[in-house]
């Protein structure tokens, strides 16, 4: 489906679909494993036909074990493979902890470099599909406190093509989270082979009054926010990290001393989460001589997600969520 700038668009599930698909077209080391990944196509439809392409030697299912997945990965890694494991929900990468932070994480600086572990664990996070608490968790913030983990969080089609491309060849391991509400978001991709380098934070839309600060799901939230803002003369720039570890902070503090304000929106539960994280660095910059307002986050609330439809929504940011802090915070109701 072409977009209006030529490019053609694509879901967010066929994007990432479409960067495994080009990764291991290009390179013979690049191998998925999983469960349910092969014939039936994986449980969000991901790798839905690369069983038939690519055979099964290079599309492996596996027994309901996350711990030999991850632990596969690791060994396959170090052995100068590039493995693309899927862990199911992000809930159970509980199982696979031993190996993803006692083992991959270290392993490069144990061993003065001298080891790799170029290996991709891609995870569906986040809630808004009725998987109640133990299929709806947004752990992301574990893997940015664990140094030799990279943690990517795309928000968009584009970016989870060139994200995940870019992962693919990093020569340490990556955490990859994809929200399950957005694989179904459409938007323009290049259909050629590209990447997006790791570290680099994205403006997603420009404004002068307040500066968003927001990761994944709440990308689209915020950009719906502002789309109800604006019609009240609240322009808010919107600035996507994409990735939290690395994350080179400079935009987004340039973009707080432009508009003196801040507000920080993610899904996780608000305590200890990333935003605080990001908070900081707003507070510790010099960014803080310019702020005229407290630097507000907007959150999940710490509780498990429930099952119940109407609750699980308000347990998480919505976009009238974001419209009310931000404006409160415009005003100065603070």
């Amino acid at each position: 489906m072409p977009s209006p700038n030529g490019t053609r668009e694509i879901t967010y599930v066929e994007a990432v679909r479409e960067a495994l698909t080009q990764s291991m077209q290009a390179d013979e080391r690049v191998f998925l494993i999983g469960e349910d990944i092969g014939v039936y196509g994986g449980a969000f439809g991901v790798s839905a036909g690369m069983h038939a392409e690519f055979g099964g030697e290079r599309v492996i299912d596996t027994p309901i074990s996350e711990a030999a997945i991850v632990g596969a990965c690791v060994g396959a890694a170090l052995t100068g493979m590039r493995p693309v494991g899927e862990i199911q929900f992000m809930d159970f990468i509980t199982l696979g902890m031993e190996q993803l932070v006692l083992q991959a994480a270290k392993v490069r600086f144990m061993f003065g470099g001298k080891a790799t572990v170029p290996m991709v664990l891609r995870t569906p996070g986040g809630s808004g599909t009725g998987a109640a608490a133990q299929h709806s968790e947004s752990l992301e913030t574990w893997f940015t406190h664990v140094p030799g983990l990279k943690v990517v969080m795309p928000s968009s089609p584009y970016d989870a093509k060139g994200l995940l491309m870019a992962a693919i060849q990093d020569e340490n391991p990556v955490i990859f989270v994809e929200h399950k509400l957005l694989y179904k978001v459409s938007g323009p991709v290049p259909e050629e082979p590209y990447t997006i380098p790791l570290g680099e934070p994205n403006i997603v839309r420009e404004g002068k009054h307040l500066t968003v600060v927001a990761t994944s799901i709440m990308v689209q939230r915020a950009k719906q926010a502002a789309e109800e803002l604006a019609k009240e003369g609240i322009e808010i720039e919107i600035v996507d990290p994409r990735t939290l570890n690395p994350f080179d902070d400079s935009l987004m503090i340039q973009s707080v001393v432009k508009t003196g304000k801040a507000l920080v929106v993610h899904e996780a539960v608000k305590t200890s989460g990333y935003g605080a994280e990001l908070v900081s660095r707003i507070v510790e910059s010099e960014a803080f001589d310019y702020l005229d307002a407290p630097v507000r986050r907007l959150a999940g609330l710490d509780i498990p997600i429930p099952y119940n439809r109407n609750l699980e929504y308000h347990a998480v940011p919505q976009v009238e969520n974001i419209v009310a802090e931000a404006r409160k915070l415009v005003r100065g109701e603070y």
